[in-house]
């Protein structure tokens, strides 16, 4: 990439934008046919439970896709979607800035493009990695510049199938008023990145305290109020040293982070796997390959980078702990005293960063896909040596992220849910909630769709083909005006 060039301003590039997605804009129109319930009521032909960096990425694809009658539904606030002005603590995305997602290789919707056309070549050659404020805006942008409708505030409470039809009833929720739908759907994709499907693990000796001493990292936090005050923190990952690392800036006396691990994980495995070939043809691998690749990487989990370890260890009032599980935590006159194989600790508030646990049956919403979708506890049987009961409740996924039946020909509905988060990675490796993985990962779901709702139609297509009957050009006298005399043939005069 050229570092050169000064800003050239968001409206020229929009301008650029519109050219780019006018030139790629065939074949064009919609084409798949309308369909409606037995009651008459519409039918979207996808709905997608989440408008973060994986909903808009899939809306986006879906449009190229030429599939228009499409809803994008979150429960958040708009410029709220995801971890990033949230629970995300750190200052900028873990990833290179060079990293390229939602704008599904379209040079004039990269961030890269976004970045120059407001603050030029030489601050984008200053620039170590992206600030995650930048990356909420840039999404958000995405957004505009492409017209994809995002119906913010509005939850999924039910996903199951209709009992007459081929279609899916989800049940969407509107916070604050109260107001509850049920719309029907031919496909739905979940794409709520880490947050489904499962639960944010908390150790049971923290989840006994009242909560008014503890909090998990994914949570909100009130960190001025943690000023002067004795944190310790659970956990050796990045989001566990963020917390630490905004406790401190917020004037914690002290912030003692405790690790089980006897090293922290240094080594980024994640840097490694990004290239082409894993990224676009892991889900390709047979069970044992995916299954021993991720063992592996999830159980070393990822290395925070130097940045993260930098904000802490400025700071004398922090100290690391590791090999040093939390086996009891007790509270008293106000304080928590907690045993260590190293020491006891005393402190006043408790950070749990200890991160997530697949388990489909968490969350209410997904309770009849939980009772029938398989998991890979069902499919597959890892050698001895490589048994881990957390990986056999990733659920098992198709080639295009649809869910499968647990039991063959007890719920057929599952292969119209595809599954765009964390839940996703013991079969596809980073793809749903990775941004460096979307440009491969969203294909391969959408493609998916578009296979699934052209092959259902294929009976209206052959009719519509049938029926087709617009000449390319009209004969003499077929436009209204006089046919012109026509030559004979072999006539001399």
């Amino acid at each position: 990439m050229s570092d050169a060039g000064p800003a050239t301003g968001l409206d020229a590039l929009e301008a650029r934008v519109r050219d780019d997605l006018r030139a790629i804009s065939y074949p064009d129109g919609n084409w798949v046919p309308e369909r409606r319930a037995r009651d008459g009521r519409p039918v979207l032909d996808v709905l997608v439970i989440g408008g973060g960096q994986g909903g808009l990425a899939i809306a986006h694809a879906l449009k190229r896709a030429r599939i228009e009658r499409v809803r994008i539904v979150d429960r958040a606030p708009e410029g709220r979607e995801g971890p990033w002005m949230t629970y995300a603590r750190m200052p900028t995305l873990r990833s290179p800035k060079e990293v390229n997602g939602p704008d599904l290789d379209i040079p004039s919707l990269s961030f890269y493009a976004w970045f120059i056309a407001q603050h030029g070549g030489t601050r984008w050659a200053a620039l170590n990695k992206i600030a995650k404020e930048d990356w909420a805006a840039y999404l958000l942008w995405l957004r505009r510049v492409l017209d994809i409708r995002i119906e913010n505030g509005i939850a999924a409470e039910r996903i199951a199938p209709v009992p007459e039809g081929d279609l899916i009833a989800v049940e969407l929720a509107e916070s604050g008023s109260g107001g509850c739908e049920t719309v029907l759907a031919r496909k739905v994709v979940i794409a709520t990145g880490i947050e489904t499907p499962g639960k944010w693990w908390t150790p049971p000796e923290v989840a006994a305290l009242d909560r008014e001493f503890w909090a998990h990292a994914s949570e909100h936090i009130d960190f001025e109020s943690l000023k002067g005050r004795r944190v310790a923190v659970l956990g050796a990952g990045a989001s566990a040293f963020d917390n630490a690392a905004t406790a401190l800036e917020a004037g914690a006396a002290s912030v003692t982070v405790c690790c089980r691990r006897a090293e922290l994980q240094r080594v980024q495995p994640f840097k490694w796997l990004s290239f082409p070939g894993f990224l676009g043809h892991f889900s390709d691998l047979e069970d044992s390959w995916r299954w021993r690749f991720m063992n592996h990487l999830l159980t070393l989990r990822e290395a925070f980078p130097r940045e993260t370890w930098d904000r802490v260890a400025k700071h004398e009032s922090f100290e690391l702990l590791t090999g040093a599980p939390w086996l009891a935590c007790n509270t008293s006159d106000g304080h928590i005293a907690i045993e260590t194989p190293k020491k006891k600790l005393e402190a006043d508030f408790l950070i749990v960063g200890t991160g997530f646990d697949i388990d489909l049956a968490a969350l209410p919403e997904l309770s009849e896909i939980a009772a029938k979708a398989a998991l890979w506890r069902d499919r597959f049987r890892p050698p001895a040596d490589e048994e881990n009961s957390r990986l056999g409740r990733y659920p098992y996924l198709d080639p295009t992220f649809a869910f499968q039946e647990r039991e063959p020909g007890t719920a057929a509905w599952l292969r119209h849910v595809r599954l765009f988060t964390f839940g996703a990675t013991l079969s596809f490796g980073p793809s749903g909630s990775s941004i460096n993985a979307m440009k491969f990962a969203v294909p391969r779901l959408v493609s998916g769709i578009v296979r699934d709702l052209f092959s259902e139609d294929v009976e209206q297509h052959w009719e519509s083909l049938k029926a087709y009957d617009l000449p390319e050009f009209l004969l003499p006298g077929e436009d209204g005006t006089a046919a012109p005399q026509r030559a004979v043939i072999g006539r001399t005069s």
